[in-house]
């Protein structure tokens, strides 16, 4: 599916990475894009360089209210909602969790897992009431296994991965699609924290061991096709061979 004309995207965590190259890449596409994050000056700029097919909406996704305005903002000046892209997470402070502090580590949860529910939330009766639409949201395989002093991290993915299931699960009847990407590990400003931090065998990659979050960004595009509907309530690896093909980056 490569011709997103009419249609309208929403980008949460859009100011860079993977968010700011969904955007770019979408809006290339034909589609209308809505880049949304907590600061305004990033996504300003990216909206600025797409032209008038794209708009910025300063939004906190850990706060309901703020997300579900912008997604009624978002309807009210393109029409409609057809994709809800869940991309932003946090990984710092990264901490071991018997020295963690609480409350630090409450704020990832509150942006990494309850920013996706409220997207979730916000999305849902939108589209089902348009005939459906596509909730595509950013997992990790930190869903699938501990990683040391990313507790926050690993808990907020783990548990997105169960709500994108949960989506899927009540809402495919009613033109739903729900499907995760673990995308790898990506060159952005996150993989620069974790180098920081020192710690685990993530920290000690080489930048060029990273994808370009180029890749992520076409993979989802892919993801909004009939072709990916195999994967509909499950998560899509960026790792695995076969699937970089049928994005055409092999």
């Amino acid at each position: 599916m490569s011709d997103f004309s009419g249609k309208t995207v929403a980008i949460t965590g859009a100011s860079r990475g993977i968010g700011a190259s969904a955007a770019r890449l979408f809006a290339e596409a034909g589609a209308n894009v809505v880049l949304l994050a907590r600061s305004t000056g990033d996504i300003e700029a990216i909206a600025a360089e797409i032209g008038e097919k794209a708009r910025a909406i300063q939004c906190d996704v850990a706060d309901y209210a703020e997300v579900e305005a912008a997604l009624k903002s978002t309807v009210e000046t393109f029409g409609s909602l057809d994709v809800l892209i869940n991309n932003a997470g946090v990984v710092e402070p990264i901490s071991h969790l018997a020295s963690s502090d609480p409350e630090d580590w409450g704020k990832v949860i509150d942006i990494n897992l309850k920013g996706v529910y409220h997207g979730m939330r916000a999305a849902m009766p939108i589209m089902e009431a348009a005939g459906g639409g596509t909730i595509l949201t950013i997992s990790s395989g930190a869903a699938h296994g501990p990683v040391e002093a990313w507790s926050h991290y690993c808990a907020s993915k783990a548990a997105v991965n169960m709500l994108t299931r949960c989506v899927d699960k009540e809402a495919r009847h009613n033109g739903i699609r729900a499907i995760g990407l673990s995308p790898g590990t990506v060159a952005t400003q996150m993989q620069r924290e974790i180098k920081a931090s020192g710690i685990n065998p993530v920290s000690k990659l080489d930048w060029s061991d990273h994808i370009p979050p180029e890749w992520p960004a076409r993979c989802l595009m892919w993801m909004c096709g009939a072709e990916a509907d195999e994967w509909l309530g499950d998560e899509i690896s960026l790792r695995a061979e076969d699937i970089r093909r049928k994005v055409g980056l092999i």
